[in-house]
């Protein structure tokens, strides 16, 4: 049974260090890693959530991997978390271009393969699944073997069509600040009693525990994106679907989606796996909303046994 106590969920793990590292411009990213202590070491993941996540909501599933003798690294994306803000308003999620995102990971990829022992094995959530995938499609990272956990390939737009609501974007970003919010509260325009909670998860304790983190460092919340965010994001998801972008993807990919996703859209995850060479689906049904590795335990652990089962296979333990 996966360890699902206080201790693991809410207080940072013992031998595992927060501290900063420095993007190619010098940006200081805050830096989650917990070297494993197996010897041999199993290998390395690089876990990366998704817009406003911090590395604290994943503390759970980072105890499963380390158990298993993986080393766990991971680090809040430029401008959330505590990596400093991209707009003048510490509450709103922005960023000019999806493309800075891409350069700090394929950067911190390298510093991590070079430094952490075989084999490496990269895992994102959300919309870090979708710069994992944009960095695979580009040559800008290659793992042994990456994980999409509900991976930001295509946004909820209805009722407009993603392409006709990429222009509605564009065309907010330039009536007033392009960094104000898109809309006031909850993961997407939704109305006045719509449930954050019922769009994440339906395990009550496990969302508690984000709360639990952002009220003990308030520092670390994010709210809404702006409108910038909003269009680069369609500008991303829909560059991804260009005909030969995914086709070139040759690293070994898992993807795990929900069915009823109610942020991302599950059609775009669908097609995006059809396209891919080497990829692997399995998709869930009212049982999971949008945090597969934190929702109820039931689809929780068979997640994770998904994860371990597809690294066993492809990306094995070096050779004793």
């Amino acid at each position: 049974m996966i360890p699902q106590s206080d201790s693991v969920r809410r207080q940072l793990p013992k031998g595992a260090v927060l501290a900063q590292w420095a993007a190619a411009d010098g940006w200081a990213l805050r830096h989650f890693r917990w070297d494993s202590n197996a010897v041999p070491p199993r290998g390395s993941i690089l876990f990366q959530g998704g817009r406003g996540d911090i590395p604290e909501k994943y503390f759970e599933a980072f105890a499963h991997w380390h158990d298993a003798g993986w080393g766990v690294e991971s680090f809040d994306w430029r401008g959330q978390g505590g990596s400093g803000r991209l707009s003048a308003d510490p509450m709103v999620g922005h960023v000019e271009d999806f493309a800075t995102w891409v350069a700090d990971l394929a950067a911190f990829f390298a510093d991590w393969r070079a430094r952490t022992p075989a084999p490496h094995g990269v895992i994102a959530h959300s919309m870090g699944g979708h710069l994992l995938l944009r960095a695979l499609a580009e040559g800008r990272i290659a793992p042994d073997a990456a994980v999409l956990v509900a991976p930001m390939l295509g946004l909820q737009s209805g009722p407009l069509p993603a392409r006709i609501a990429r222009i509605v974007a564009h065309g907010m970003t330039r009536i007033g600040s392009p960094a104000r919010l898109a809309w006031k509260v909850n993961e997407r325009p939704a109305g006045r009693n719509a449930s954050r909670e019922a769009f994440l998860t339906h395990d009550r304790d496990r969302y508690a525990d984000e709360l639990w983190w952002k009220t003990r460092k308030p520092e670390l919340a994010l709210g809404p994106p702006s409108w910038r965010w909003l269009a680069c994001a369609y500008d991303s998801t829909l560059a991804l679907e260009r005909p030969g972008v995914l086709e070139a993807v040759a690293t070994p990919l898992l993807i795990l989606a929900a069915a009823e996703d109610r942020l991302v859209d599950p059609a775009a995850i669908l097609r995006a796996a059809r396209r891919l060479p080497d990829a692997a689906l399995h998709l869930y049904g009212p049982e999971s909303a949008h945090e597969i590795l934190r929702e109820v335990d039931a689809v929780r652990d068979d997640a994770l046994g998904r994860i371990d089962a597809f690294l066993a296979a492809r990306a094995p333990a070096a050779a004793r």
